[in-house]
């Protein structure tokens, strides 16, 4: 059920809009491989009627279930807005659209909720990342192949052969 109400209650009084929506209502499930939305997102909101606009004030907040991109270890992110707010014009040529009176809060919530979805997840800030394979043994280093110079070779020597 999408976060709405309807603009002719306003005429009486100012709104409080309290509750929680399903995350499957945010279509938010195929944006990022690494973040995974959780169950629902909690609202609580204050509607009020302007000149020519609504206003709209309150908390919301979202959990997200993500994946470092550092070492794929899962952990969750709290995405939390404690002064959102959202300015609908009712005239111009970004005015809201009505329907039946009403006016759908979620796209809104949506974009706000994208925008805030961490660029690159880190399950903390000196994440090392995975580990590296390096040789245990000396066995196992006199496997490594070694340039003329006796050093390893790097990936942009091997890239500095390319003709084109």
């Amino acid at each position: 059920m999408p976060v709405e109400f309807n603009v002719r209650h306003l005429e009486k009084k100012d709104l409080v809009l309290e509750g929680e929506l399903p995350s499957s209502e945010l279509e938010l499930d195929d944006v990022d491989e690494l973040i995974h939305p959780a169950k629902k997102l909690t609202y609580r909101l204050d509607v009020e009627a302007l000149d020519e606009g609504i206003l709209v004030c309150g908390e919301v907040d979202f959990q997200l279930h993500c994946e470092c991109s550092r070492c794929l270890k899962p952990f969750d992110f709290d995405l939390s807005f404690p002064d959102w707010s959202c300015h609908l014009p009712l005239k111009g040529e970004d005015a809201v659209v009505l329907r039946n009176d009403s006016v759908d809060l979620t796209p809104y919530l949506r974009e706000d909720i994208l925008l805030g979805f961490p660029q690159h997840p880190l399950c903390r800030d000196d994440c090392p990342g995975l580990p590296v394979n390096r040789p245990k043994s000396k066995k196992d280093k006199s496997k490594i192949k070694r340039g003329s110079d006796g050093q390893s070779p790097s990936a942009w020597s091997e890239l500095d052969k390319l003709q084109f």
